[in-house]
């Protein structure tokens, strides 16, 4: 954890889709922070908001909410809780009015009343302003992000080669080192800070354009990003080839002349072509054989330590996830509802959904499995949010989990409990 910064900050991140009237909230206000060269783990069972989440951050879908900030930068903004906080101001000036009027009414026109008032309005005018004004910020970031991107990669090159190219007196040289120059400048301008987020989907079959051979489609962002030379193209290409286990003879074939496993490897190798310093890995390993999963997670970890990559990775196999991921958050029904290190999370795990899915693991030890008892979710049982609601608590330090007061309460003596026991 690199000067405790984060690499990836998401901040309270909403995604809403349009169900006619109403609104799904696919991904409902959720915060976490991952650091550079970890692997943070997102869990949870199908439909609830992981792959939305991944999808969000890389803007593959505009948020609805909330911002994500990568290396520093606001990559995603959304718009929802700035609108959300200027109708909230409005409808608590509306009732102050109303309640005013009834304490003052047979008194309208005394000042403490006109007074009240003013202050009720400008109380709602100062919450507005300030929430117009963030929208105007959230979305000049959203637009502008990658443009400014370019622009200081561009203002780097000038500082590499300006000093230089007034120090050359070589007239034969200096054009050389002009044309170099000028070369790098406009790759430069054209980088986009979205080129450092990749993503590895989770079918390597849909995800793969059948028309395009190997070569086109790992190269494709290589050449959006206006590099044209073939020859530095085909390096490129066979280097990569070569990292994620396959030869320079598989550039020339199709996507469907390849197992499930190769194909997958095809799609680490188009991630990673452009130098990436964070892969948003969405379940690479759900549609491949168990043997062929193994494989490709360590040929994730083998890439982790040659790239220095940090990753994001998206997975429902709590096993998996605690075997390749540092630190581990549970996600149910658009909420994080616990997230801590992966030792920490099996060591003790807290919330009921997490124990729920911890207790569908099954192990390759038939005595163990005779005894297994599943332990089943019910949130209306689990929960009593009648007197207060949940928000995220930290219940030991680097363990947050999803609850109320009197749950906070019972969490720390069961972890008191585990580790007395323990002792």
């Amino acid at each position: 954890m690199e000067n405790n910064k984060p690499f990836l900050k998401v901040e309270r991140l909403k995604q809403y889709f349009k169900l006619g009237k109403k609104e799904l909230p696919a991904v409902d206000d959720i915060s976490f922070d991952i650091y550079k060269g970890e692997v943070f783990g997102l869990v949870g069972e199908s439909g609830c908001g992981k792959t939305t989440t991944g999808r969000t951050i890389i803007r593959l879908y505009d948020a609805t909410g909330g911002s994500v900030y990568f290396d520093g930068t606001r990559i995603v903004a959304g718009i929802r809780n700035y609108k959300d906080a200027i109708k909230q101001a409005k409808a608590e000036c509306k009732a102050t009015l109303a309640s005013l009027k009834a304490e003052f009414k047979n008194n309208r026109k005394s000042e403490e009343y006109a007074k009240a008032v003013k202050v009720a309005y400008q109380k709602r005018n100062e919450i507005i302003a300030f929430n117009v004004e963030e929208i105007k910020k959230a979305r000049h970031d959203h637009r502008n992000c990658n443009r400014e991107y370019g622009r200081k990669e561009a203002k780097k090159v000038d500082e590499k080669y300006l000093p230089l190219l007034e120090a050359e007196t070589d007239n034969t040289k200096r054009a050389k080192l002009k044309k170099q120059y000028k070369k790098e400048r406009k790759l430069a301008l054209k980088d986009r800070i979205m080129n450092r987020i990749q993503m590895i989907f989770q079918d390597p079959i849909a995800s793969l354009d059948p028309r395009m051979t190997v070569k086109d489609i790992i190269a494709e962002g290589l050449i959006i990003r206006g590099i044209k030379d073939k020859k530095v193209i085909n390096k490129q290409v066979y280097k990569v080839l070569d990292m994620v286990g396959l030869v320079e003879e598989h550039a020339t074939r199709y996507p469907h002349e390849f197992s499930g496993g190769q194909r997958q490897r095809i799609g680490i190798a188009r991630a990673i072509i452009l130098e990436p310093d964070l892969i948003i890995a969405d379940e690479p390993i759900s549609a491949l054989d168990v043997s062929i999963q193994a494989q490709i997670i360590n040929l994730l970890n083998d890439l982790r330590d040659k790239m220095g990559l940090t990753i994001l990775f998206i997975a429902h196999d709590l096993s998996v996830v605690k075997y390749f991921s540092d630190r581990i958050a549970v996600m149910y029904y658009g909420k994080i509802v616990e997230f801590t290190t992966s030792d920490e999370l099996f060591k003790h795990p807290l919330h009921p959904y997490t124990k729920s899915l911890l207790s569908a693991i099954p192990l390759p030890d038939p005595r163990y499995e005779k005894k297994r008892k599943r332990i089943t979710y019910n949130p209306l049982r689990d929960h009593d949010y009648t007197q207060e609601g949940p928000v995220m608590r930290e219940v030991i330090s680097g363990h947050f989990v999803y609850c109320n007061s009197e749950e906070f309460n019972r969490y720390q003596e069961e972890i008191k409990a585990i580790d007395a026991k323990e002792k």
